[in-house]
C-alpha cells in the first residue's frame, strides 16, 4: 500500500479540469436568469398584436327591425247595435266579405219616409206631365158661358136705366149702380176667358222645372239615407286577414271608431329606424340580406325603397360638452325580393350593417 501523503489532495486537481468545471457550473447558473425575461416579452408582444388587431378589425354592426305591412282599420259609418259578427280574429277574408251587421231601427225608417216623399214629388211631376184634366177645361168654359150672361144682363139693365134717368124718371144713383154692375160683369167675363186659356195651355215650363227639381231633391234624400243603411253591413274592401277585432255582439259602435283590423299579408316588408349616419349613401334599390329569428334564422334579401326622415322628436340627441350633433331618425323600407311564407307583421329582422354596406 501506497503511503496516503502520495495522494492528490482535491485542492491540487488538474488545472484544466477544474477550468471546465467552472464553465460548465456558470453556464448552469446563467440560463434560468435569462428565461423569465424572454416570456415577459413575448407576452408583451401578443397583447400588443392583439390590441392593435382588435382596433383595426370592423365589427360587425348589427340593426334590428321588424317587418310590417298594410293595416287597414274598419271602422262604422252609422251609430246603432251590432247584430252580427261573422268574421273571427285570424280569419283570411276576400274582398266584400260581411265583417260586421249593425242594427238601426231609426234610421232604416228615415230611409223609408224619404221613399214616400219620393214617391209624392213623382206623382206632382206625374201630373204637370199629364197636363190640364179635360173636366176642368170644361169647368172653364162654364164659368165664361155665366160670365157671358152676368155682363148680358148687366148691358141689359144699363140700357134700361140710361134714358130713365135722362128723363129723370130714376135717380143718377140708380145710374151709377147699373153702371158698375156692368163693369164687373165686363172684368168678370175676361177673368174667366184667361182662366180658360191657361186651362187649355196647362202648366208653364216653369213649374215643369219646380216639379223636376223636387224630384231630384227626394231622391237624393233616398240615395243619401239609402248609403247609410248599406253601412249597416261593413264589408272587407281588400282581400286581407282579420288582425284584431275591437268589439263585440251587443255593443253600441259610433261613427268613426275602428271596429276590425285587416292586414294585407301580401304587402309586407321589413322596417329599420336608422341614424341618419347609418343611411348615408343609402338609396332605393339598394339591397342587403336580412335574417329572420322566427323563420329559423333565415336570410331574406330585400330591397330599398323607401327612406324618409322620421319626426323631430325621433333621433339621437348628443352631449353638448362634446362638441357633437344631433342625428335625425330615418325610417328605411326593404321589400322582399321574393315572397317569403309565412312572413307576418311583427316579427324581428336582423342586418350586419357594416356587412351589407361594405
Amino acid at each position: 500500500m501506497e503511503p496516503r501523503e502520495n495522494l492528490p489532495r482535491a485542492d491540487e486537481a488538474d488545472p484544466a479540469s477544474g477550468a471546465a468545471g467552472r464553465t460548465s457550473s456558470t453556464v448552469g447558473r446563467t440560463a434560468p436568469r435569462h428565461a423569465p425575461t424572454v416570456i415577459v416579452a413575448v407576452v408583451i408582444a401578443a397583447v400588443v398584436g392583439l390590441s392593435l388587431w382588435y382596433l383595426t378589425w370592423a365589427q360587425p354592426l348589427l340593426v334590428q327591425g321588424e317587418a310590417d305591412s298594410t293595416r287597414v282599420d274598419i271602422a262604422a259609418r252609422v251609430d246603432g247595435r251590432v247584430s252580427r259578427l261573422p268574421a273571427a280574429r285570424g280569419q283570411d277574408v276576400a274582398a266584400g266579405t260581411v265583417l260586421v251587421g249593425i242594427d238601426n231601427p231609426e234610421l232604416v225608417a228615415r230611409r223609408d219616409e224619404a221613399r214616400a216623399a219620393k214617391a209624392v214629388a213623382d206623382a206632382g211631376l206625374a201630373r204637370i206631365d199629364a197636363g190640364t184634366r179635360a173636366e176642368i177645361v170644361a169647368v172653364r168654359k162654364a164659368e165664361i158661358d155665366r160670365a157671358a150672361a152676368a155682363l148680358t144682363l148687366a148691358q141689359q139693365t144699363y140700357d134700361r136705366v140710361r134714358p130713365l134717368v135722362a128723363n129723370h124718371y130714376e135717380s143718377q144713383a140708380k145710374l151709377d149702380d147699373a153702371t158698375d154692375a156692368l163693369q164687373v160683369a165686363q172684368r168678370g167675363l175676361d177673368q174667366a176667358r184667361l182662366a180658360h186659356d191657361e186651362a187649355v195651355a196647362g202648366f208653364t215650363r216653369e213649374e215643369h222645372g219646380i216639379a223636376e227639381a223636387n224630384v231630384a231633391k227626394a231622391q237624393a234624400a233616398v240615395d243619401t239615407l239609402q248609403a247609410l243603411v248599406d253601412q249597416l253591413v261593413v264589408t272587407a274592401p281588400i282581400a286581407a286577414q282579420v288582425f284584431e277585432r275591437d268589439v263585440e255582439l251587443g255593443e253600441v259602435v259610433v261613427p268613426g271608431v275602428p271596429l276590425l283590423t285587416l292586414v294585407d299579408l301580401a304587402d309586407v316588408w321589413l322596417r329599420f329606424d336608422l341614424r341618419e349616419d347609418l343611411v348615408r349613401g343609402l338609396k332605393p334599390g339598394d339591397r342587403f340580406a336580412a335574417r329572420i329569428p322566427a323563420l329559423g334564422d333565415r336570410s331574406v334579401e330585400a330591397e330599398v325603397r323607401l327612406i324618409a326622415a322620421k319626426g323631430e322628436y325621433a333621433g339621437w340627441r348628443a352631449t353638448r360638452a362634446t362638441g357633437d350633433f344631433d342625428l335625425r331618425t330615418f325610417e328605411v323600407r326593404a321589400y322582399p325580393v321574393q315572397r317569403v311564407e309565412g312572413l307576418r307583421p311583427g316579427m324581428s329582422a336582423y342586418v350586419d350593417w357594416r356587412g351589407a354596406r361594405g
